[in-house]
């Protein structure tokens, strides 16, 4: 235990900011419970990017497979859903393709080859390329080509519905190798 200050270092996953400022807080450890113990040091923060367009809609493309079509398995057909609109616009369509079908969708012949509970690491775009990794539950219990390839489709075509995105690049906590193979 020292009264001085310690070297730290954190990483903060936060919602996208919807005001310009906002503040840090760093509460001082406790253990006691005793309130005379508690103290805490307020910092005033300033977004250097923030959704100023919160309220806003903005449409989106989210790829499913359609069984009454007849279609091939990479087959993939886009329904448009509305959403929050947001800076990081290729995550949250992910994020919708992940969600899957809603009833009435699946009502309409739409369904999903992608497993439950599967969520986003980290998605970058750079020169063209998306590389997106997903958590294992997306490689879980995986078989046969042509879920594969339904799988791939619906990912790629979901993200490629943007002109910066040319390809994908798709990885589980990290690897690419022997990712989405039958």
């Amino acid at each position: 235990m020292t009264t001085e200050f310690v070297p730290f270092t954190a990483i903060m996953d936060f919602a996208e900011p919807s005001t310009k400022t906002g503040t840090l807080i760093l509460q001082k450890d406790n253990p006691s419970g005793l309130a005379e113990y508690d103290d805490e040091l307020r910092i005033p923060v300033i977004f250097t990017t923030f959704n100023q367009n919160v309220g806003e809609k903005t449409s989106i493309k989210v790829f499913f497979g359609n069984s009454s079509r007849g279609a091939e398995c990479e087959d993939v057909v886009f329904i448009t859903r509305e959403i929050q609109k947001v800076a990081t616009i290729g995550e949250a369509s992910l994020k919708e393709l992940l969600k899957g079908p809603t009833a009435l969708e699946k009502s309409q012949g739409f369904s999903t080859e992608i497993n439950a509970g599967v969520t986003i690491n980290s998605l970058t775009i750079s020169n063209g390329t998306a590389r997106v990794d997903f958590s294992s539950d997306l490689n879980k219990s995986v078989a046969g080509s042509c879920r594969v390839q339904a799988i791939r489709a619906q990912i790629e075509e979901t993200l490629k519905q943007f002109p910066t995105v040319q390809s994908v690049i798709i990885s589980v906590n990290g690897k690419t190798e022997n990712i989405l193979e039958p």
